[in-house]
Protein backbone atom coordinates (compact mmCIF):
# COMPACT_ATOMS: atom_id res chain seq x y z
CA UNK A 1 0.00 0.00 0.00
CA UNK A 2 1.39 3.18 -0.74
CA UNK A 3 1.86 5.42 2.03
CA UNK A 4 0.57 9.02 1.80
CA UNK A 5 2.51 11.91 4.06
CA UNK A 6 0.42 14.96 4.22
CA UNK A 7 2.43 18.37 3.12
CA UNK A 8 4.93 19.62 5.30
CA UNK A 9 4.56 23.23 5.27
CA UNK A 10 5.00 26.10 2.61
CA UNK A 11 9.01 26.52 4.02
CA UNK A 12 9.74 22.97 3.09
CA UNK A 13 8.44 23.21 -0.28
CA UNK A 14 8.82 26.36 -1.66
CA UNK A 15 4.93 26.98 -1.80
CA UNK A 16 3.44 30.45 -0.88
CA UNK A 17 -0.36 30.81 -0.62
CA UNK A 18 -1.88 32.85 -3.04
CA UNK A 19 -4.74 35.27 -1.52
CA UNK A 20 -7.66 35.59 -3.62
CA UNK A 21 -9.02 39.05 -5.15
CA UNK A 22 -11.86 38.34 -3.58
CA UNK A 23 -12.14 38.33 0.43
CA UNK A 24 -14.19 35.28 1.90
CA UNK A 25 -16.27 38.32 4.36
CA UNK A 26 -16.64 40.13 1.23
CA UNK A 27 -18.39 37.23 -0.57
CA UNK A 28 -20.33 36.51 2.56
CA UNK A 29 -21.75 39.82 3.12
CA UNK A 30 -22.69 39.92 -0.67
CA UNK A 31 -24.86 36.70 -0.41
CA UNK A 32 -25.85 37.98 2.76
CA UNK A 33 -25.32 34.19 4.76
CA UNK A 34 -21.69 32.52 5.97
CA UNK A 35 -20.05 29.42 4.92
CA UNK A 36 -19.92 26.93 6.84
CA UNK A 37 -18.96 22.96 6.56
CA UNK A 38 -21.33 20.56 7.55
CA UNK A 39 -19.27 17.11 7.95
CA UNK A 40 -22.14 14.42 8.21
CA UNK A 41 -20.20 11.17 9.77
CA UNK A 42 -21.55 7.59 10.28
CA UNK A 43 -21.90 3.72 9.14
CA UNK A 44 -22.15 3.38 5.55
CA UNK A 45 -26.29 2.93 4.71
CA UNK A 46 -27.08 4.92 7.34
CA UNK A 47 -28.23 8.69 4.95
CA UNK A 48 -25.49 10.56 4.89
CA UNK A 49 -25.67 11.11 1.01
CA UNK A 50 -29.43 11.19 0.78
CA UNK A 51 -29.42 13.81 4.00
CA UNK A 52 -26.28 15.89 2.58
CA UNK A 53 -28.09 15.79 -0.74
CA UNK A 54 -31.53 16.93 0.45
CA UNK A 55 -30.58 19.74 2.16
CA UNK A 56 -28.20 21.08 -0.08
CA UNK A 57 -31.88 20.95 -2.69
CA UNK A 58 -33.27 22.88 0.01
CA UNK A 59 -30.41 25.47 0.91
CA UNK A 60 -29.99 25.99 -3.17
CA UNK A 61 -33.68 26.71 -4.02
CA UNK A 62 -33.43 29.07 -0.71
CA UNK A 63 -30.72 30.83 -2.83
CA UNK A 64 -27.92 29.76 -0.42
CA UNK A 65 -24.86 29.17 -1.87
CA UNK A 66 -23.22 25.37 -1.48
CA UNK A 67 -20.92 22.65 -1.85
CA UNK A 68 -21.57 18.60 -1.52
CA UNK A 69 -18.61 16.58 -1.00
CA UNK A 70 -19.99 12.75 -1.30
CA UNK A 71 -17.00 10.36 -0.27
CA UNK A 72 -18.30 7.70 -2.80
CA UNK A 73 -17.26 10.62 -5.43
CA UNK A 74 -14.04 11.68 -3.83
CA UNK A 75 -12.80 8.17 -4.22
CA UNK A 76 -13.69 8.13 -8.33
CA UNK A 77 -11.17 10.73 -8.71
CA UNK A 78 -9.87 12.81 -5.89
CA UNK A 79 -9.02 9.60 -3.88
CA UNK A 80 -9.08 7.02 -6.33
CA UNK A 81 -5.58 5.95 -5.46
CA UNK A 82 -6.51 5.22 -1.31
CA UNK A 83 -7.13 2.04 0.25
CA UNK A 84 -9.66 1.22 2.99
CA UNK A 85 -6.80 0.69 5.62
CA UNK A 86 -6.76 2.75 8.56
CA UNK A 87 -3.98 4.72 6.88
CA UNK A 88 -5.76 5.77 4.12
CA UNK A 89 -8.63 6.52 5.48
CA UNK A 90 -7.06 8.73 7.30
CA UNK A 91 -5.92 10.76 4.55
CA UNK A 92 -8.98 10.38 3.01
CA UNK A 93 -10.65 12.40 5.60
CA UNK A 94 -7.62 15.04 5.16
CA UNK A 95 -8.11 15.41 1.32
CA UNK A 96 -11.70 16.14 2.08
CA UNK A 97 -11.38 18.46 4.57
CA UNK A 98 -8.56 20.77 2.73
CA UNK A 99 -10.90 20.52 -0.27
CA UNK A 100 -13.75 22.05 1.98
CA UNK A 101 -11.89 24.75 3.55
CA UNK A 102 -10.91 25.78 -0.25
CA UNK A 103 -14.97 25.76 -1.07
CA UNK A 104 -15.63 27.42 2.66
CA UNK A 105 -13.23 30.11 1.30
CA UNK A 106 -15.52 31.16 -1.47
CA UNK A 107 -17.86 31.37 1.34
CA UNK A 108 -20.15 28.13 0.81
CA UNK A 109 -21.88 26.09 3.09
CA UNK A 110 -20.00 22.47 2.04
CA UNK A 111 -21.78 19.69 3.09
CA UNK A 112 -19.66 16.69 3.26
CA UNK A 113 -20.88 12.44 3.30
CA UNK A 114 -18.41 10.79 4.94
CA UNK A 115 -17.83 7.75 7.11
CA UNK A 116 -14.85 9.21 8.54
CA UNK A 117 -14.83 6.25 10.97
CA UNK A 118 -11.90 7.49 12.78
CA UNK A 119 -12.88 10.38 15.83
CA UNK A 120 -9.26 11.99 15.54
CA UNK A 121 -9.01 12.26 11.47
CA UNK A 122 -12.77 13.69 12.00
CA UNK A 123 -10.60 16.13 15.34
CA UNK A 124 -8.33 16.62 12.40
CA UNK A 125 -10.44 17.67 9.85
CA UNK A 126 -12.07 20.50 12.67
CA UNK A 127 -8.87 21.58 13.04
CA UNK A 128 -8.07 21.86 9.47
CA UNK A 129 -11.34 23.94 8.60
CA UNK A 130 -11.47 25.91 12.10
CA UNK A 131 -14.09 25.30 15.52
CA UNK A 132 -16.45 27.88 14.42
CA UNK A 133 -16.68 26.67 10.91
CA UNK A 134 -16.95 22.75 11.56
CA UNK A 135 -20.27 21.18 12.14
CA UNK A 136 -20.18 17.50 13.38
CA UNK A 137 -23.65 15.43 12.51
CA UNK A 138 -23.74 11.89 13.74
CA UNK A 139 -25.97 10.11 10.97
CA UNK A 140 -26.94 7.36 13.64
CA UNK A 141 -28.15 4.05 12.86
CA UNK A 142 -27.41 0.35 13.47
CA UNK A 143 -25.49 -1.74 11.44
CA UNK A 144 -28.38 -4.16 11.13
CA UNK A 145 -30.60 -1.38 9.96
CA UNK A 146 -27.82 -0.15 7.44
CA UNK A 147 -27.13 -3.51 6.37
CA UNK A 148 -31.03 -3.99 5.34
CA UNK A 149 -30.40 -0.76 3.21
CA UNK A 150 -27.56 -1.94 1.50
CA UNK A 151 -28.93 -2.15 -2.03
CA UNK A 152 -25.29 -2.94 -3.10
CA UNK A 153 -24.44 -5.92 -1.02
CA UNK A 154 -21.42 -4.55 0.47
CA UNK A 155 -22.43 -5.36 4.04
CA UNK A 156 -23.40 -9.34 3.29
CA UNK A 157 -20.15 -9.39 1.17
CA UNK A 158 -18.09 -8.17 4.13
CA UNK A 159 -19.61 -10.31 6.42
CA UNK A 160 -18.43 -12.91 3.75
CA UNK A 161 -15.34 -11.97 3.77
CA UNK A 162 -15.42 -11.07 -0.15
CA UNK A 163 -14.87 -7.58 0.96
CA UNK A 164 -12.18 -6.29 3.71
CA UNK A 165 -11.85 -3.48 6.09
CA UNK A 166 -15.54 -2.40 5.65
CA UNK A 167 -16.83 -0.25 8.26
CA UNK A 168 -19.62 -1.72 10.77
CA UNK A 169 -18.42 -5.38 10.08
CA UNK A 170 -14.70 -6.05 9.72
CA UNK A 171 -13.19 -1.86 11.01
CA UNK A 172 -14.42 -0.25 14.05
CA UNK A 173 -16.51 2.87 13.81
CA UNK A 174 -15.37 4.86 16.55
CA UNK A 175 -19.02 7.46 17.37
CA UNK A 176 -18.39 11.26 17.65
CA UNK A 177 -18.88 11.86 21.63
CA UNK A 178 -19.99 15.70 21.01
CA UNK A 179 -21.32 15.73 18.17
CA UNK A 180 -23.05 19.24 17.24
CA UNK A 181 -26.13 17.39 15.94
CA UNK A 182 -27.33 13.59 16.08
CA UNK A 183 -29.89 12.23 13.75
CA UNK A 184 -31.85 9.50 14.32
CA UNK A 185 -31.76 8.16 10.78
CA UNK A 186 -33.19 4.41 11.51
CA UNK A 187 -36.37 5.88 12.22
CA UNK A 188 -36.93 9.03 11.26
CA UNK A 189 -37.54 10.63 7.43
CA UNK A 190 -35.23 12.42 5.70
CA UNK A 191 -37.02 15.81 5.66
CA UNK A 192 -37.26 15.40 9.31
CA UNK A 193 -33.35 14.73 9.41
CA UNK A 194 -33.03 17.91 6.72
CA UNK A 195 -35.10 19.92 9.43
CA UNK A 196 -33.04 19.65 11.85
CA UNK A 197 -29.62 20.31 10.36
CA UNK A 198 -31.07 23.62 8.65
CA UNK A 199 -32.01 24.45 12.24
CA UNK A 200 -28.82 23.78 13.82
CA UNK A 201 -26.87 25.75 10.89
CA UNK A 202 -29.01 28.99 11.03
CA UNK A 203 -27.70 30.71 13.87
CA UNK A 204 -23.71 29.73 12.71
CA UNK A 205 -24.82 31.24 8.71
CA UNK A 206 -27.26 34.22 9.39
CA UNK A 207 -26.09 37.41 8.24
CA UNK A 208 -28.79 40.32 8.04
CA UNK A 209 -32.06 39.41 6.35
CA UNK A 210 -32.35 35.85 6.91
CA UNK A 211 -34.51 33.47 8.40
CA UNK A 212 -34.84 29.77 8.58
CA UNK A 213 -37.65 29.41 6.18
CA UNK A 214 -35.24 31.53 3.35
CA UNK A 215 -34.94 35.03 2.20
Amino acid sequence: MTTHHPPTGPGGRNVVWLPTAISRTQLEQEQDHRGLVIWLTGLPGCGKSSVATATQKHLHAQGYKTALLDGDNLRHGLCADLGFSMEDRRENVRRASEVAKLFLAQGAIVLVALVSPQRSAREEARQCIGEGDFMEVWCQCPSAVCATRDIKGHYAKAKAGVIADFTGVSSPYEEPLHPALKLDTAVQSIETSVAQVIEQMMGRVLIGGHTSTGR
